[in-house]
């Protein structure tokens, strides 16, 4: 499985040590950015190509951190197919992954320590998505509003 990491200025520190964990854990991944902490570059640059490239590739993840989450969050449920949460706790999205096959995990990395980014973001990566009928008539059901808007 293929993960894309994004993140602005807010969430750049935070992000740099997702990639360490990623590394370690022998995951592949691709950073998008930012390269460098700059304190006037845009959220909406990193969702944009961490959502797009998760939508065009099955079976991929992304991750997204900005200062609340809320912006990269708005962002990349713009594109079909995404399925982005702020991650709360380590249940809520073991819960998004196994309900809703959540496919973007959104991260408020000025709320979010440490500790419990990396937390959640094993059990983001960990988790399966159950396949129970009722979920998949869920997604169905958001395929054919997202095809109908």
């Amino acid at each position: 499985m293929k993960i894309y990491l994004g993140a602005d200025h807010r969430g750049y520190l935070l992000k740099e040590k997702i990639a360490i964990w990623l590394f370690e854990m022998e995951h592949a991944y691709m950073d998008l950015g930012a390269e460098k902490l700059d304190p006037h570059d845009d959220y909406t640059k990193y969702a944009e190509e961490v959502a797009s490239l998760v939508a065009k590739n099955e079976g991929s993840r992304g991750v997204l951190l900005c200062g609340s989450g809320v912006g990269v969050d708005v962002v990349a449920n713009k594109f079909d197919g995404i399925r982005a949460s702020i991650g709360k706790s380590v249940l809520q999205v073991e819960a998004g992954r196994r309900d809703d096959d959540m496919n973007v995990l959104v991260i408020a990395a000025d709320y979010t320590t440490e500790k419990e980014t990396k937390a959640m973001l094993i059990a983001f990566l960990e988790t399966k998505f159950s396949g129970k009928a009722r979920y998949e008539e869920r997604l169905e059901e958001i395929e054919r509003i997202e095809a109908n808007n």
